[in-house]
């Protein structure tokens, strides 16, 4: 049985949208001016099509933060959240995700530029967010770490630790494995981290 004339235009329209994505991610990330023809050309489509798919750069730009976003979410939860003390799985997914974003250091920085809404920057965490609360629960309720903070506040704290330590590394104040050291003991204080005996 063939499939269906729009199934067709859809996996098509899917694929075109994440080769350009994709190629999005390569070329700005070496050429952060790059405009929208120059990624229709190393996408492999017409200029019309990437039009289709992202009516502006803006939007680009938005959906390829959205795409290392969720590369980002991918490498957390390959990280192991559920395994071993909470302490030990907060700092590796906190680990993952700095390794997901070395990846793309220069084209972070073209994205850091965009103008981003409070709502939209948290939308764009909530599920860092939710795999961050789900280890810190963890660790409130295995008396690791302080019980007596919300999760949720916790949480926004590991976040914004977690950004000041990649912007020091960014704007070469600080190396990135002394950055990645500050982090992972202010933290570990924040959170009221309690060895186990």
């Amino acid at each position: 049985m063939s499939s269906s004339p729009a199934r067709n235009r859809r996996a098509d329209a899917r694929r075109s949208r994440a080769a350009i994505l994709d190629a999005a991610v390569r070329l700005l990330g070496a050429q952060p001016n790059a405009g929208m023809d120059a990624i229709a050309t190393a996408a492999g489509v017409t200029r019309q099509t990437v039009y289709a798919h992202f009516p502006s750069r803006d939007r680009l730009l938005t959906a390829v933060l959205d795409h290392l976003t969720d590369e980002t979410v991918a490498a957390m939860q390959a990280a192991g959240p559920d395994d071993g003390p909470a302490a030990e799985a907060l700092l590796r997914l906190l680990d993952a995700a700095d390794r997901a974003a070395g990846r793309h250091p220069a084209l972070l920085r073209t994205l850091g530029s965009l103008p981003v809404t409070p709502q939209a920057d948290h939308d764009r965490h909530t599920t860092i967010a939710g795999l961050l609360e789900r280890v810190i629960r963890r660790g409130q309720e295995a008396g690791e770490f302080d019980a007596g903070a919300s999760a949720q506040w916790l949480v926004t704290v590991t976040i914004r630790l977690a950004h000041a330590a990649g912007e020091e590394t960014t704007s070469g104040r600080m190396p990135a494995p002394e950055s990645r050291k500050a982090l992972h003991s202010t933290l570990l204080r924040a959170l009221g981290h309690i060895s186990p005996p």
